[in-house]
């Protein structure tokens, strides 16, 4: 079964390395590092309902993490520009067209309000904190907004895994269409990939 061994195998990764790789994998999450939320706090809601885990140390590491990690961008941001972040981001995949979309969607509607609706967006969620450290965004209103949209989102997606975890005999009982889900979403994952990269290829080639 797809679904049993991808969450066999993302429970041990994070049993193995506990509440420290929780943390780690939340701030690279947090930075412009390709390691989606999604993929990771449900599971830290497995281990929580199957009783491996606190629900409040679980909530505390990887809120740290999200916040370390965004801080980590604001101060490339704040310190380095966008030269220096744009230099780094080639190592972690950073997608130039994403950070502008990001920056100036930031630059139109620059408040601590706004930071903390980002922490919802997928894609902005990841970036958003470089044009916050560019824009030099003070330092406390940065982290409450931080700290508590992450918080909600990390919980929200915990609550998610938790819940899921306590209907796994369900998700068993159905595990056939769980797997064609999955496979279903890898290929138009893949497919979308290549035909974004293909299109920006085509928009940069001169004519």
């Amino acid at each position: 079964m797809l679904t049993e061994a991808i969450s066999e195998f993302a429970i041990h990764v994070l049993a193995t390395t506990g509440y420290v790789g929780a943390a780690l994998l939340m701030a690279l999450e947090s930075m412009i590092a390709p390691v989606p939320s999604e993929a990771v706090m449900p599971f830290v809601g497995f281990l929580v309902a199957d009783g491996k885990w606190g629900l409040s140390e679980a909530v505390l590491a990887t809120s740290l993490g999200s916040f370390l990690g965004s801080y980590l961008s604001y101060l490339m941001g704040y310190y380095g520009g966008r030269p220096f972040v744009l230099k780094v981001g080639r190592y972690l995949l950073l997608d130039v067209e994403d950070l502008e979309r990001t920056e100036r969607f930031f630059q139109g509607h620059k408040s601590a309000w706004t930071l903390f609706a980002c922490r919802f967006i997928p894609v902005v969620r990841h970036l958003v904190s470089i044009p916050a450290g560019i824009g030099k965004m003070r330092f406390w209103p940065f982290a409450i907004a931080t700290v508590t949209g992450a918080t909600l989102w990390n919980g929200f997606l915990l609550y998610c895994g938790f819940k899921l975890r306590e209907n796994w005999s369900m998700v068993q009982t159905y595990r056939h269409h769980f797997d064609a889900l999955i496979i279903i979403l890898v290929v138009a994952s893949l497919a979308w990939y290549v035909w974004y990269k293909l299109k920006r290829r085509r928009e940069l080639s001169p004519e």
